[in-house]
């Protein structure tokens, strides 16, 4: 990591359809081997398909889904004379998106449907409505801060 400055945010373009930063964010996300138009395909089917099971809007439900996953806390290793402590601190809101982003795709995955426009629509009405594994990761991460707040001191 370099001592003199910060990298710079590269700017990246809303998705074609919404015009959306964050739907373009998760596209990104998706991608495998900088096949987008693979990404895109995926990630509005798993729309389109949450658009029929739920006669919503998709990018209202996407955005719910990915508040539900945020965490606000998390741990973070301190090492303190010898002894290292898992010490729980706020996450800035950038890093909530991406984590959010992060975890969604990887329970997505991991899930057992077919084609992964079965298990991305899946995960995401299971994250809207508070439930699944990207959900339950959110939990187990604030459990984890909550069972740390003893070492809340040696934040830094």
């Amino acid at each position: 990591m370099s001592r003199r400055h910060s990298a710079e945010k590269r700017e990246i373009n809303p998705d074609p359809k919404f015009g959306d930063l964050v739907v373009s964010k998760f596209m990104n996300a998706v991608m495998y081997d900088g096949k987008k138009s693979v990404a895109e395909r995926i990630v509005y089917g798993a729309f389109d398909t949450v658009q029929e099971k739920t006669r919503q809007e998709p990018v209202a439900i996407f955005h719910q889904a990915l508040e539900n996953i945020a965490p606000h806390v998390e741990v973070r290793s301190r090492r303190v004379g010898g002894a290292t402590y898992q010490v729980p601190v706020d996450v800035r809101p950038e890093r909530r998106q991406a984590l959010a982003i992060r975890w969604l795709i990887t329970a997505a995955r991991n899930r057992n449907e077919t084609t992964m426009v079965d298990r991305l629509s899946g995960e995401l009405m299971d994250a809207a409505n508070n439930r699944g594994t990207a959900v339950k990761k959110r939990e187990d991460t604030h459990r984890m801060a909550d069972a740390n707040r003893a070492f809340s001191h040696y934040r830094w």
